[in-house]
């Protein structure tokens, strides 16, 4: 399972949960401060597949098959958790995350995310610029923004089900 988006949610959670100004100044240095092309929002859906971000930021996307509405896409993972000695982590809402933040703030977020498991933050920082503002620019395309995902738990709190149980790393 690729993880970068999990990794990039997670993260991108936690800098919304933290105090943060938006400011006009950074979309408008945004190369995408118009409208998004239609090239643009194709790259931006077939990187949100290739990366399988539904995989965990889609509630019931794996046990569906992945028959869920696009409208449904990217709303959190649901009531599924991911739970291993750094406590639990729920894939967050990544459209209500990318409504807090301009594109370029996106951009310079997602280049220098570090965050828990099982995201896997390393790849995401890896991603072009232009590849981060496609994906921006979908996930605001997909509509309404919904409700902020279920709260990280520390290791100290058990998860009620369901939950992946992750395993320890090796010593």
């Amino acid at each position: 399972m690729n993880r970068s988006c999990f990794a990039a949610a997670l993260a991108a959670a936690a800098m919304v949960a933290s105090p943060f100004s938006v400011r006009a100044a950074d979309a408008a240095k945004s190369p995408s401060a118009s409208a998004p092309s239609p090239k643009q929002l194709a790259r931006g859906r077939y990187l949100l597949t290739v990366g399988s971000c539904n995989d965990c930021h889609t509630a019931e996307f794996g046990p569906r098959d992945g028959k869920v509405p696009e409208k449904d896409w990217l709303l959190g993972s649901g009531s599924l958790g991911f739970s291993g000695p750094w406590g639990t982590t729920y894939a967050p809402n990544l459209r209500l995350t990318l409504s807090k933040l301009t594109e370029a703030q996106w951009v310079s977020f997602a280049k220098n995310l570090k965050t828990r498991p099982p995201m896997p933050w390393f790849n995401l920082n890896h991603w072009s610029a232009s590849d981060l503002r496609a994906f921006y620019q979908y996930v605001k395309s997909l509509g309404p923004v919904g409700q902020p995902a279920q709260a990280y738990l520390p290791p100290d709190r058990a998860p009620k089900p369901p939950f992946i149980q992750w395993p320890a790393p090796p010593k």
